[in-house]
């Protein structure tokens, strides 16, 4: 595989080590860790012992001339990386291969790694924020939140960074602010976001428009039923203009749609449980649209969140190291989008890590696939 498509987009990385005092280039060690993680790798050892079985593979590619380093080199250079520098590489390569068509769900969402805690100084755990294109379950950027602060702030960072023009952007209700949905709007995009307590004014406005929308006697047959694992889910979507409502919250930039999601569920024991999950928009909403985008954003916990703990063990990764951690999720996240485009072998992404452990050829096809082109999930 020409290794020409990854040096064009993390080749001009900064690296923070003395020039007199390298023995590795930062593109064979960046290279090497991609590869790893691509084949399962979940830490510094594991990422040595990949190097040290694939040698060859990587000295004919004119990797490594003088041997593999050792784990703890391969942490001490990773983790002096720059990570915003680490995302905005990761951010601008999507950008080139993965086009947004219009109307396109972007889910964003956050997720605590766990692992990522530091007995030593007590540094707390990452929280990284994610956007998830749901079209083809790949992540176009992501974010770390700040040490004393959360989603609310690090979000408009993260939307700064993508192309999102024609896109319907989602976000769970930590998100439902003016200066979020603004962000949206004046990047191109529409937003749909939930709404709960933190906005009770709003929230209620919302409950009361649709209340006659969901009464008993105005309840349609258009029931989605579905059962499994012994639990039976009835969901039910409505969606309205905002018409009547929008010139009574004049800081919500273009609301244009409110809409609210009703899930009844039945477990295997007989519990039965009801949930209104209610939602403004910029976007004009068609019902089925607009029950597409809620699942679509509820799926970013099956599609990225539950793989990245459950196939790659994300949460027991014990890294923190300088900004290793951070830097270890991106590749997580670039490892994942490649597997996924490598679509000649249907097989999961756990699977897929294996032939690529056992086979330098099929790491070539998910290297090759994963930076031309994004494919389907």
């Amino acid at each position: 595989m020409n290794i020409d498509a990854f040096s064009k987009h993390f080749g001009d990385l900064k690296d923070p080590r003395q020039s007199a005092k390298i023995s590795y280039p930062l593109f064979d060690v960046l290279f090497l860790a991609v590869c790893a993680i691509i084949a399962g790798a979940e830490g510094w050892e594991d990422i040595e012992d990949f190097g040290e079985v694939h040698l060859d593979w990587f000295q004919q590619k004119g990797l490594f001339k003088d041997g593999m380093p050792v784990h703890d080199t391969i942490a001490r250079i990773v983790s002096r990386l720059d990570p915003a520098e680490f995302q905005a590489c990761f951010t601008n390569w999507m950008q080139v291969i993965s086009e947004r068509s219009e109307g396109e769900l972007i889910a964003i969402d956050g997720k605590v790694l766990r692992g990522s805690y530091d007995r030593e100084s007590r540094q707390s755990t990452i929280h990284m924020v994610s956007a998830f294109a749901t079209a083809n379950g790949v992540v176009i950027g992501q974010l770390k939140t700040d040490a004393k602060s959360n989603e609310i702030t690090a979000i408009p960072e993260l939307i700064k960074l993508l192309d999102i023009k024609g896109c319907l952007v989602s976000i769970d209700a930590i998100a439902c602010q003016t200066n979020i949905a603004s962000a949206i709007i004046d990047n191109g995009g529409d937003y749909l976001l939930a709404v709960k307590g933190n906005q009770e004014t709003l929230a209620k406005a919302v409950r009361q428009a649709l209340t006659k929308k969901t009464s008993v006697a105005s309840v349609t047959t258009d029931v989605a039923i579905e059962q499994e694992h012994g639990r039976i889910e009835a969901r039910e979507y409505h969606v309205l203009p905002a018409k009547d409502l929008a010139p009574q919250f004049p800081d919500w930039k273009g609301l244009t749609s409110i809409g609210v999601a009703i899930g009844y569920r039945i477990d295997k024991l007989g519990k039965e449980s009801l949930e209104y999950r209610y939602y403004i928009s910029s976007a004009e909403l068609s019902k089925e649209r607009f029950a597409a985008a809620v699942r679509g954003h509820w799926g970013i916990e099956n599609s990225l969140h539950w793989v990245l703990d459950a196939t790659m063990n994300e949460d027991d990764c014990q890294i923190y190291r300088g900004d290793a951690a951070e830097i270890m999720a991106c590749m997580r996240h670039m490892a994942l989008n490649m597997l996924r485009a490598e679509s000649s072998k249907k097989a999961s992404i756990r699977r897929k890590q294996k032939i690529a452990a056992m086979s330098s050829p099929y790491l070539e096809k998910v290297l090759l696939a994963g930076f031309n082109t994004v494919g389907e999930k």
